[in-house]
């Protein structure tokens, strides 16, 4: 009996393996070249005698209007000079970036063939880190600042926040963005609703960054990934057991969906736990799903949650 499992799982295995060898192929062939443009370059070594140039080139960082004094005191004004000479150390050779961004591109022009491939821009804004890169259809646009590392001097934010600095989450950053121009917005309050719409977020990213870890995805640590896994069951029950799945308090969404420094259950254990585990679940619900129903990846971005749920056959891992 036992040589027979073995066996049907080495099978299933080996047929996963044959079909990501097959999809990868197929998307290294894919005709593809991203077009970068370094506006943070452009802008802090243009002369202020020229910066009309640079307006007339860019018009959509110049909201109409704004007075050119504006502009004048940020290029000589010396903290932001030396933010930019912080992110030139750090992103003298974008290549490696640029190698990353087109692998990215490439899977999103498979699973979604009519999808634009945009102009990349990189910036260097004002450490908005909820808009750390903005997905708009023909344009990518990076913040460059928000990427130097998690330890850098001029990061005076939270640990969970500035934890996810780092060069490496350029491209979950991207999904992220793109994810919002192609999943169903959520159009109730449930908590199962959110669970299931970043569910389809973190999915996206097995499909479009095949070789990011689960902690890169979701922006956690390793252990905190660690720590989900091993309280997956008792999590799940801590859920059920308190009517949370399909109750529309939104006092839910800040305790177990927003980014956090950790989750917010009331108990021992919260100063052990990461924020958004609510997410994380909602993954494994929407993984789940995937492994017992065949439907393209288009579909299942518009399929609501509690359709997700139940089809999924869920069940935590003991």
């Amino acid at each position: 009996m036992k040589k027979n499992l073995f066996f049907v799982v080495f099978c299933l295995f080996f047929l996963s393996c044959e079909k990501k060898n097959k999809i990868e192929n197929a998307v290294s062939v894919i005709p593809l070249e991203v077009e970068v443009e370094r506006f943070d370059k452009i802008f802090f070594e243009t002369s202020p005698k020229d910066l009309e140039k640079v307006k007339a080139a860019f018009p959509f960082f110049f909201p109409p209007g704004s007075d050119n004094s504006v502009w004048l005191n940020k290029m000589q004004d010396p903290i932001w000079r030396e933010l930019y000479t912080e992110v030139q150390k750090k992103y003298a050779n974008f290549e490696p970036v640029k190698v990353e961004l087109e692998s990215l591109f490439k899977h999103i022009k498979y699973y979604f063939p009519q999808t634009k491939t945009p102009k990349v821009i990189t910036i260097i804004s004002e450490m908005d880190y909820n808009n750390k890169t903005i997905y708009a259809d023909s344009l990518v646009i990076i913040s460059l600042e928000l990427y130097l590392g998690k330890n850098h001097k001029f990061y005076q934010f939270p640990n969970y926040i500035k934890q996810n600095f780092e060069q490496r989450q350029i491209m979950p950053d991207v999904v992220s963005s793109f994810s919002t121009r192609k999943i169903t917005p959520v159009t109730d309050k449930k908590m199962l609703s959110q669970m299931i719409y970043f569910g389809k977020q973190l999915y996206l990213k097995d499909l479009l960054l095949p070789n990011y870890s689960d902690a890169e995805k979701m922006g956690y640590t390793p252990e905190q990934i660690t720590w989900c896994q091993e309280n997956e069951s008792y999590m799940w029950r801590y859920f059920i057991e308190n009517e949370m799945l399909y109750s529309d308090d939104q006092k839910l969404i800040p305790r177990f969906i927003n980014p956090a420094p950790f989750s917010k259950f009331y108990l021992e254990i919260d100063n052990e736990s990461p924020g958004q585990v609510g997410a994380w679940i909602g993954w494994q619900m929407v993984r789940s799903y995937m492994k017992n129903n065949e439907v393209p990846i288009a579909d299942l971005l518009k399929i609501d949650a509690k359709e997700i749920f139940v089809k999924s056959k869920y069940k935590p891992k003991k």
